[in-house]
């Protein structure tokens, strides 16, 4: 009887330590777990079983056509309107966005500043810095502008530079 009683008591109820998880038994949210989605602590994933989510991450509610790089080039109204799409979902899934919008968007005119010869290559590093700021703070929102950067690099065209600078100066502005 006593050894049941012990057996029975906090620590010693446990399984053995080779059957235990990394975490288990341990106080406190496991260690990829750190804080929420208000905290930060939620940075993509799976979102299958969220409202709205799919398991690649994103929200359908929000979908929309990819920007056509050769509109944007030839026509202006059609700049004006994609930003204001792109500033709208703003809005609506992002918060706090205005800093990393106005860092992303000196980093673009740097790089249509750049020497010729240097530009795509700019242009590619911006596109890593983009994807990276997307991710580290969750701006969904930005997704279409990545693909669309990805277009204008492949392209490597100073008008499609030209007109990409454009377009975050209109996101950046309509974001004010």
């Amino acid at each position: 009887m006593a050894e049941e009683q012990q057996q029975n008591k906090g620590p010693q109820n446990r399984p053995p330590r080779e059957n235990r998880g990394p975490n288990e038994g341990r106080g406190g949210p496991p260690r990829g777990d750190r804080g929420g989605p208000d905290r930060g602590g939620d940075r993509g994933g799976y979102r299958g079983d969220r409202p709205g989510g799919d398991a690649r991450g994103g929200d359908r509610r929000f979908e929309t056509p990819d920007i056509d790089l050769d509109k944007l080039v030839a026509d202006s109204l059609y700049l004006d309107n994609q930003a204001h799409g792109v500033v709208s979902r703003m809005k609506d899934m992002d918060s706090g966005t205005k800093t990393q919008l106005r860092r992303l968007y000196n980093a673009v005119r740097r790089a249509v500043r750049a020497p010729e010869n240097e530009r795509q290559h700019q242009f590619v590093m911006l596109r890593a810095r983009l994807a990276y700021t997307i991710a580290r703070h969750s701006l969904r929102s930005l997704d279409q502008i990545e693909k669309l950067l990805l277009q204008v690099t492949r392209r490597n065209d100073a008008r499609g530079y030209e007109r990409f600078r454009d377009l975050f100066e209109a996101i950046v502005a309509y974001n004010e």
